[in-house]
């Protein structure tokens, strides 16, 4: 399936979905504690989405879509990005970096249930065992009282489940909707749209703007990493895997995104790992496992965080 050639092209793009992602809890989290959580995002997208569109130009792409696609792509971007990821960001400013991605790698649970309420589409039988070890893990995971006993900390817990559910709508949405057919092109409408309803949203809410000179050191590393790697690099290394790869490798992603965040929230922000999070954990990614069977991983696969 792929040529000796592209061997290293693919170890850097599973590297990229690996640790780049896994790693974006850490940026977020180490910028938010700066950086309000709308401007921080919407700053993030519409840079990104900027540099999408001008790297699409030097590379020959046309940006041009049609009036549906544009509609469509925005909804997209606010599923995905105003809602799912500005959210999320507001969210890590009351739970660890490492709990949050541990509990979003829950999604594909949460897709696989609109699945069935939506579409009516069945459960498999290891897919249905998943589901009721994933609520297992959940609950394992929420119920700590190192967690419940911050401050906020359940507001945060329900917006990031929030956050799921529009991350699992929208994935419906977009596996029908009509959409530019150039990923590349598609995703820099997503991220260039999402971020300019960020930035409503961070202007109605009244946040303080400030420059990037004015950041701290960290906070413009993890600024330019999140756009850089987070959002073009490592989205595009994803799609690369899925024309490359079978899904079901990609799909392992899910199972090492949260590990990644837990060992560099330890590590960089000190975050504490206890005993009932490594169960947790061990009991919610055997249950991602078992409902990323073959005949759903072609959806669950292609719509990951971003």
């Amino acid at each position: 399936m792929q040529k000796p050639n592209n061997t290293l092209l693919i170890v850097l793009a599973f590297f990229s979905i690996y640790v780049v992602w896994g790693s974006t809890y850490l940026f977020n989290k180490i910028a938010v504690g700066e950086l309000p959580p709308f401007m921080l995002a919407s700053i993030r997208f519409t840079t990104a989405g900027t540099l999408i569109f001008v790297i699409a130009k030097v590379l020959g792409f046309s940006t041009k879509i049609t009036k549906r696609q544009l509609i469509n792509t925005a909804i997209a971007g606010f599923l995905f990005l105003t809602f799912g990821n500005g959210i999320i960001v507001w969210a890590l400013k009351y739970v660890d970096s490492g709990f949050a991605a541990l509990e979003i790698s829950a999604q594909p649970l949460v897709i696989l249930l609109l699945m069935r309420i939506h579409q009516g589409k069945k459960i498999q039988l290891m897919s249905f065992v998943g589901v009721i070890l994933g609520f297992i893990g959940i609950y394992l995971l929420v119920s700590q009282k190192q967690v419940i006993s911050q401050e906020n900390s359940i507001i945060g817990m329900l917006m990031i489940f929030a956050c799921m559910l529009s991350w699992a709508y929208g994935s419906l949405f977009v596996a029908k909707a009509d959409l530019p057919k150039n990923f590349f092109i598609n995703t820099g409408y997503q991220m260039f749209t999402g971020g300019i309803m960020l930035l409503v949203v961070s202007f109605l809410l009244g946040e303080n703007w400030s420059l990037p000179t004015t950041w701290s050191s960290e906070v413009q590393i993890s600024m330019l990493l999140l756009i850089l790697l987070g959002s073009i690099v490592a989205f595009t290394a994803f799609n690369y895997l899925l024309k490359i790869v079978s899904p079901e490798k990609v799909a392992t992603s899910t199972y090492v995104n949260p590990i990644v965040a837990l060992f560099l929230g330890w590590y960089f922000l000190d975050e504490q790992i206890t005993l009932q999070s490594i169960i947790a954990a061990i009991v919610l990614l055997t249950g991602v496992y078992f409902i990323n069977t073959k005949k759903t991983l072609k959806i669950l696969s292609r719509f990951r965080k971003w």
